[in-house]
């Protein structure tokens, strides 16, 4: 991975500042490897492929790959947060992973919070995760 060297510097200078670093990645586990060997502190598990699935196969399937990025990232010593495309809907099939950190939600809560308000969109979503 020619990216490799260019990336670990990066980390090393956000490091040197007291900045967290967390790499945006797939849910494989090479990628997650190549984040534990340059010192990412974090990774976040692209989840679009999860969100945007035609069927529950495909969904679960998708969940499946999560759930195994989430365990070795974990063993790794890595945070592990997830996000793309998690809404109102998918949240509920999603939670059933354990051991993530974060979640980004941010987009499907403010999207309706202009139909219901930003208050009641949060305990909504509160009430799906909770």
């Amino acid at each position: 991975m020619f990216y490799m060297p260019q990336l670990k510097d990066a980390i090393e200078r956000l490091h040197d500042s007291d900045i967290g670093v967390s790499l945006f990645i797939e849910p494989s586990i090479e990628q997650i490897d190549a984040a534990a060997e340059i010192n990412s502190d974090f990774i976040e598990i692209h989840t679009g492929i999860f969100a945007n699935a035609v069927s529950e196969e495909e969904q679960f399937d998708e969940l499946e790959k999560a759930g195994l990025a989430v365990k070795h990232a974990k063993k790794l010593g890595l945070g592990v947060n997830a996000g793309h495309g998690l809404n109102y809907q998918n949240i509920k099939i999603f939670k059933e992973l354990r051991d993530i950190d974060e979640v980004s939600i941010g987009h499907a809560i403010i999207s309706r919070a202009i139909f219901v308000g930003l208050e009641k969109a949060i305990r909504e979503m509160i009430r799906l995760i909770g």
